[in-house]
Order: structure tokens, then sequence, then C-alpha cells
């Protein structure tokens, strides 16, 4: 114990509290300390602050019992005497009572207790009007081992009590080091400590490391929870230290470019809790995809040594793109509030539709109350490396636990099977107490793919098996970065997420993508998605071949099929389809996770012969106008596109219809006889209008020109329609209505085929813009790479 430094917990003593004043006119001190260090404490964390350098007894005074009339050369080489000895007998002290003299206000008598001693003070004033959410464990059960100390006239300090006995076990010598006034992080283990965190190790590597180096847990003299709060400490004290940097940055930013938004929780020239930013491509970029949101804090699991956290998302190219930037140096669920408020604001207050962070109860509870509305999911990569964690001891002796794991979270389909499965993963482990199991457990539904397909979060697959949050710093912002050099690495990330943007803009615009079937639908989809999401939907398109669409009900409004592989048809998919309103739902919920049609429901088209997506199916966020501000209807722009899409609801229809006709006829020979009549019937006016179709058509082309304005004659359309409907037969006015129905139905096939016109030459403007900007960006880099 050289060279230490020794904590103290100074506690209330016997149960009692407050001030008091003795006959004799002397204070009476009764202290107590918080369990979580200051943040300029140098000793060890768990509650514990350093007293400085202590005074240790030297030769016999080492193996000796306290005795009344004890002398000691000053009060801190009783209190190291006496935390001495409890280390050898198995006991944990503290500073209880002390007396001052009114004279001069200096400490002349001490009492040093046991740490049980007494009772925790419960007292109404001490919890009034705060709820205690987490409670403290009862560790004082007052205990009356004590040691007294008098100061005497020469400086002196003697023993004046000694209470040996205590009433409760002691602690052996192997775990006597666990105790808190025994736990002191040393000199040379601080060192240590700080030259293993500024390489990026984290608690956990640093204490195997201490471990190793000293020989033991129980000579490192101190706990994992310590080395934690001492590396947090450091860390803090650091950023408060630097945290002007931030600011001066951020000032110049808001100077150059007054759409740049910063936010300091506090006052700007006091100690700051934390820090939030979003530069102007930020907050425009939350406008095209701020639908779905991720708030990564993987700092916190000591990745990064830096309390950064960003808010990103994902682009039309599934790239991560990003909202805002925050610094959380105080992480308090006022914080998070604080910080998540702040943020909305910034973002014109338009709440995302989901978002996903760290398993976390204090972010869970402040996301409850900023984003109401919004579904809050926790980030399940975060949890299998938890697992992994927790549940190490499982991994070696059972090698397969970790595929049945994950099989039973990403590749379930039901919540049904989920639950079916998990009940056999927990038994035939052996896992149904593990308490961490437990807890993932009662949180599934904000984790388990399951549970979360009805809501948007823009991934491509649903059972695909990592879904990390996607850092928008990876590869810049790792565990050895600083303050002094973060803003250099930031910047260099915007920039290289902008390139890699530009270059999927031009791979997208320059490079035609390959078509694997002749469908509408597949040329459509190239002409509308970007590169990446035109390649994700091919892949679902060429995907129904081996798949078989099968008609299983129909209630007159709605379809449903069973959707399955060709052989495996244990196993189907249920598509409900409404032919009117060309709306169709799979039970695997893909597009409602995704926004990209599944194969399943494109089985469903292929057999209903649906040949081009419907408008509603076409999320704006995955399309190359994306982030136009021009509102285009991407299936109007094409009149092909237009004619096949009519073409299919007007077969569908009818179709149905016709299905509906045929059931009801069949059911007796008098129904199916007056079926067949109706059917002649309505053959005829069908052949009838088909006639007239194709002579009004001619009307609408040449002679109606003729009829409009004759030259010959001079004569005008209102001449002609001057007169007298009196002096038309009924026939003669039922041909006249159609020749103006028929006329009216070609002036609107001009106006679609002008609208579709304009459209594409609007969409022809975005791309010629988009094309500009992307040879701007292009001579950006080669100027740069040039320098």
């Amino acid at each position: 114990m050289d060279n230490e430094i020794l904590e103290f917990d100074i506690g209330l003593g016997g149960g009692g509290g407050g001030r008091e004043v003795d006959d004799d006119g002397i204070d009476i001190d009764d202290e107590e300390m918080a369990d979580s260090p200051s943040p300029t404490s140098g000793g060890a964390g768990g509650g514990a602050a350093s007293s400085g350098e202590i005074y240790l007894p030297e030769g016999d005074l080492l193996d000796l019992e306290p005795y009344e009339g004890m002398e000691f050369e000053s009060e801190e080489a009783a209190k190291a005497f006496y935390n001495s000895y409890a280390r050898r007998v198995g006991f944990s002290t503290r500073v209880s009572s002390s007396r001052r003299s009114r004279r001069d206000g200096a400490i002349i008598q001490r009492q040093f207790v046991c740490a049980k001693e007494g009772f925790r003070n419960l007292n109404e004033k001490r919890t009034k009007d705060r709820e205690i959410k987490r409670p403290r464990t009862i560790t004082r059960v007052g205990c009356k081992a004590s040691l007294s100390v008098k100061m005497q006239d020469s400086g002196k300090w003697v023993v004046s009590g000694f209470v040996r006995e205590h009433n409760h076990a002691l602690v052996p010598p192997d775990l006597v080091h666990c105790l808190r006034s025994h736990r002191q992080i040393s000199g040379p283990a601080k060192t240590l400590i700080d030259t293993l965190q500024a390489a990026g190790m984290g608690p956990r590597r640093i204490m195997s490391a201490l471990i190793k180096e000293y020989g033991g847990i129980s000579k490192v003299g101190f706990t994992e929870v310590d080395c934690r709060n001492y590396m947090r400490n450091n860390r803090q004290r650091s950023l408060e230290g630097d945290i002007q940097l931030v600011l001066d940055y951020l000032r110049q930013m808001q100077a150059e470019n007054h759409n740049f938004f910063y936010a300091v929780q506090g006052e700007e020239d006091q100690s700051m809790s934390n820090v939030l930013w979003a530069d102007p491509k930020a907050r425009l970029n939350y406008t095209y995809f701020g639908d779905t949101v991720t708030f990564d804090t993987t700092y916190r699991s000591n990745r990064y040594r830096l309390p950064f956290a960003p808010f990103t998302g994902v682009n039309h190219h599934g790239q991560p793109v990003l909202f805002g930037c925050a610094f959380l140096i105080n992480e308090s669920e006022a914080s998070f509030v604080w910080l998540f408020k702040t943020w909305l604001m910034a973002m014109s207050g338009r709440p995302p539709v989901s978002i996903t962070t760290d398993h976390d109860a204090v972010i869970r509870s402040a996301v409850t109350q900023v984003f109401p509305e919004t579904r809050h999911r926790f980030c399940k990569w975060h949890i299998f490396k938890k697992c992994q964690e927790k549940l190490s001891h499982v991994f070696l002796k059972h090698p397969s636990f970790e595929a049945d794991f994950h099989k039973c979270v990403n590749l379930t389909e039901s919540i049904e099977e989920f639950e079916s499965c998990w009940l056999s993963l927990v038994d035939g482990y052996d896992l149904r107490d593990h308490e961490w199991l437990q807890t993932i457990y009662s949180a599934r539904r904000q984790w388990v793919p399951v549970y979360l397909r009805d809501t948007f979060f823009a991934e491509m697959s649903i059972t695909q098996r990592s879904d990390s949050m996607n850092s928008y710093f990876d590869g810049y912002v790792n565990a050895s970065t600083n303050l002094n050099q973060f803003f250099k690495l930031y910047e260099k990330a915007l920039e290289s997420r902008n390139e890699k943007e530009v270059k999927a803009d031009y791979d997208t615009m320059n490079a035609a993508p390959v078509l694997k079937t002749p469908s509408p639908m597949e040329k459509q989809a190239s002409e509308l998605y970007t590169r990446k999401l035109f390649m994700r939907f091919q892949e679902e398109l060429v995907g129904t071949l081996t798949f078989m669409a099968s008609k299983a009900e129909d209630d007159g409004e709605v379809i449903t099929y069973q959707v399955a592989k060709f052989g495996e048809d244990h196993k189907p998919y249920c598509v409900k389809f409404n032919v009117l309103e060309m709306k169709a739902t799979c039970s695997c919920q893909m597009f409602e996770f995704s926004g990209i049609l599944c194969r399943h429901v494109l089985a469903v088209f292929r057999v209903t012969n649906v040949l081009t997506l419907p408008s509603h199916y076409i999320l704006k966020r995955w399309t190359r106008n994306a982030k136009s501000s021009v509102i285009l209807e991407e299936r109007t722009s094409i009149v092909y596109t237009n004619y096949l899409e009519s073409h299919t609801v007007r077969y569908n229809t009818l179709r149905h219809e016709a299905f509906k006709f045929v059931d009801d006829a069949v059911k007796s020979q008098e129904t199916y006889d007056a079926a067949m009549d109706a059917l002649q019937v309505a053959a005829k006016k069908v052949a009838h209008a088909t006639k007239s179709e194709g002579k009004l058509g001619m009307a609408n082309g040449v002679a109606r020109r003729n009829l409009a304005f004759d030259g010959s004659t001079n004569r005008t359309r209102d001449d002609f329609e001057g007169r007298s409907a009196q002096h038309m037969s009924e026939d003669d006015m039922d041909k006249r209505i159609r020749e103006l129905t028929n006329e009216l139905e070609g002036a609107n096939r001009k106006c679609e085929v002008y609208r579709a016109n304009l459209l594409s030459v609007l969409k022809d403007i975005e791309d010629h813009k988009l094309q500009l900007s992307i040879k701007v960006q292009n001579i950006k880099i080669s100027m740069k790479d040039g320098l």
C-alpha cells in the first residue's frame, strides 16, 4: 500500500443527523459523502473521495490492535492505522463525526466507525418530492465497532475510545479488496490506466491488463467499477478543459452561414453539459429522408473516447446521411430530453416516423416524452453484442447457441412462431431464469423484427443477419480521437460521405441497369429508382419466378392469395389484394418495413396482370428525384405507362365483376339461361360500341375539324349547334351526345399528353441540374487532388 491514496466514505453515524453543540461550546460535525465520486477526485470510483497522501503505520504498529491511550502524530496517521487494521480484520471504515473548536474552527476530535455503523437516514425531509427510482442497498446494520481519537495540547492524537465487536460477519482476506475504504487506485495504476485509455482500451481490457500486471485482482486493490469511474472522470475533466474548442468552431460556422444551428444546455460561459449542432445540409437532408432516424450512442460502450452522438438516417442510395451531432457530457434523463427537444426544433418540429437507439432505459424514457408518436426501436446489433458478453459461458459451453439465438430472432416470420421458438430456446439451454435474457425478452416489442415490421425503418431486408446502426463517422472518429483532432476528422467524414453520394448520383444517371425480364414493371422501376434501389427491387421481381400464387378466398372486394415457393407449400405467405383500389398487403410486411414491394405481392401482380407499379407503391424517398423540389408523378410521365395502367385497371375490374357474374349464374339452369341471354345482348352492345369508337375516332381526327370550321361555306360549329333541338330526332340527339362525349375524352387525352410532356420537361430540367451538380463536385474533387 505504499504511496497510495486512501479513500474514505464519510457518512452519517448512529442513524442520527444534523448538527449539535456540546456542553463545552464545541461544534459536532456529522458529515456524509455522496456515493458517486466528484469530478475532481483523484481517487477510485465507487463513491470515495481523495483525502491526499496517507500516513501509514510503521514497524510494530502494522500488527497491533488499537487500544485506549495509543498515540499518533496526526489525525491522518490515526485514520490510516484504523483502516489498515480494518483491512486485516475484514471490514470497511468511514469517518462518522468530528468536533471543532469554536475558537479557531480546528477539528479536535474524530470518530472512525465500521461502514455498517448506524442506519441509513430515510427521513421525510431527504425524500420529499423526490421519487427514488433505484433504491440503494441497505448496508448499515447498527454495528457499534469504532475508534475515537482526540487531539492533545501537545498536538498529538490519542485514542480515547475503542469498540472491537461487530454485529455482522467479517469479509475473508481474498475479498477484502472489494470493500469501499480499501479500494484505492495507486499512482502507478493511474499512470497505466491513463496510458491504456489514451490508446483506446476500455475498462474491461484495462482491468485484465492490471490483473496480469499485479498478479491477481486482490493485489490490484480496486474493482472494474472504480476503473470505469476513474476513466469517466478523466474524460470529463479533459472535455471540460477543451470544450471551448467546440464553442469556437460552432460560432465560426454559424457566422459563415446563418442556417447553421447549434445549442448549448446551460449558459455558454458556465460549466456545460451538452452541445448540439446541425449544419444546413443536415437540416435539408432531414426534409428528404427524415422519416427514420438513428441516434448513435456507440461511444457509451467504450467504442469512442469522446461522448459523441450523431443523428443519422438513410438517403435514396441506401447510404448513411447526417441529421445533426451532439456532445453528451451529462447523460441524465433531463439532458436527453433537452437534446431531443432541441434537435426536433432544429428539424422544424417534424418528428420522424421511427427512431433507433441503443438499449437504454434513460434514452427510452426521453424518447417517450419527446417523440410520443414515433416508433422506438432498440438496435438489434447492440443487443446481439451484449448477448455475447452476458452469455459468454453459454457460448463456450454450447457452440450451437449463437446460431439458434439468431434464428429465433431473425428468421421467425410471425409473433406466434417467435414466442414458441424463444420458449424452446430458453428451455433447451436452461436459461429461463437468466436475468438479462428476461430483461431483453420483456423489451422484445422494441427490437425483435416480427414486432416491428409494420413500421418504416428504411432497411433493405427484414431478416438480415446484422442491423448495426449505420455510423456516419466509421473510419474517422475512433477510440483515440480527442477534441483537438475531432473537427478535422469530422469535416473529412462529411466530405467523404458527400463524394460517395455524388458518385452514386452519377452512376444512377449514367449507367443504365441491365434488365432481366421483359416486364414493363421492371423497365418502369429502372427509370424511377436509384441504381441501388432498383437492383434491390429487381431481386424481388426476379424472385417471383420461383413463387406460385393461388387464390384462397374472395369476399367480393378483397381476394386472398396463398403465395409459396415451388415445393414449399407448407410455408405460404398471405397476400390480400383489393382489385378496385390496386392495393395489396403481404404477411411478411416488407413494404411497410423497407418501402419496397416483396416478391410475394409481385407474384400476385403477375397472375392478375398488373403490368406496372401503382403510384402508392413508389416512395419518392427511394427515387432518383428524392431531393427534387418539383412534384413529379412519375407514372404519368410516360404515356405508355399510363396506358398500361389504365388498361390493367379496366381488365381487372371487368374480370372481377365477370367472375362474380359467373358464380351466381351457374347455380341453376334458370339463372344459367338468363345469364346466357344477357351475355348475348352484352356482346352485341360491345361490338356496336367498338364500331362506333372506330368511326368516332375518325370524327375526332379529320371529319370533326370540318364540322368545327368549314372554309368553303364559312360555317362555324355555332351554326351547326344553333339548330333547334326540337328539329332533331331522338337518334340524332343521342348521336350528338356521343359525339360531344367522345370529343371531351379526346381533349382529356390531349391534356394528359401535354401534361406528360410538361412533366417530362421538368424531369429533364431536374436531371440536368443534378448532372451539373455532379460535374461541379467532380471538378472540386479533382482540384483538391491537384493541390
